[in-house]
């Protein structure tokens, strides 16, 4: 299976209207677990921001998955208004959206099988 973690979010298409229905504070933020390319356009405070290896400007993530502008708490972006370009081109409950979301779902369920064994 695929690690989503670390899947880029290039290509993704422009903001549309979503064909299925989809609700952020329910699907464990799984959208805020991929890697996160920066633009130039982007202006991102630097203590949210790390270079891979390669060099490319991306989101940082925190030990436990998430991007470390989630705020837990309330499970969303706390830096929304300023997100980057990529984030704002994601499409809530749109073809990306939904197969980020079940293969995070398949691999959880594997996870509890192994657990339960």
């Amino acid at each position: 299976m695929p690690d989503h973690s670390t899947r880029h979010t290039d290509g993704i298409q422009p903001r549309r209207k979503a064909k299925v229905a989809a609700n952020c504070s329910t699907c464990e933020a799984v959208c805020c677990r991929l890697t996160v390319t920066l633009g130039p356009e982007d202006n991102i405070p630097s203590h949210y921001t790390t270079y891979l290896p390669n060099g490319v400007h991306v989101m940082a993530h925190g030990e436990d998955g998430w991007c470390v502008a989630m705020d837990r708490t309330r499970m969303n972006c706390s830096i929304y208004e300023n997100r980057p370009t990529i984030c704002r081109r994601f499409v809530m409950g749109g073809p990306y959206c939904n197969a980020i979301r079940s293969d995070y779902a398949k691999q959880r369920s594997r996870n509890i099988e192994i657990t339960l064994k």
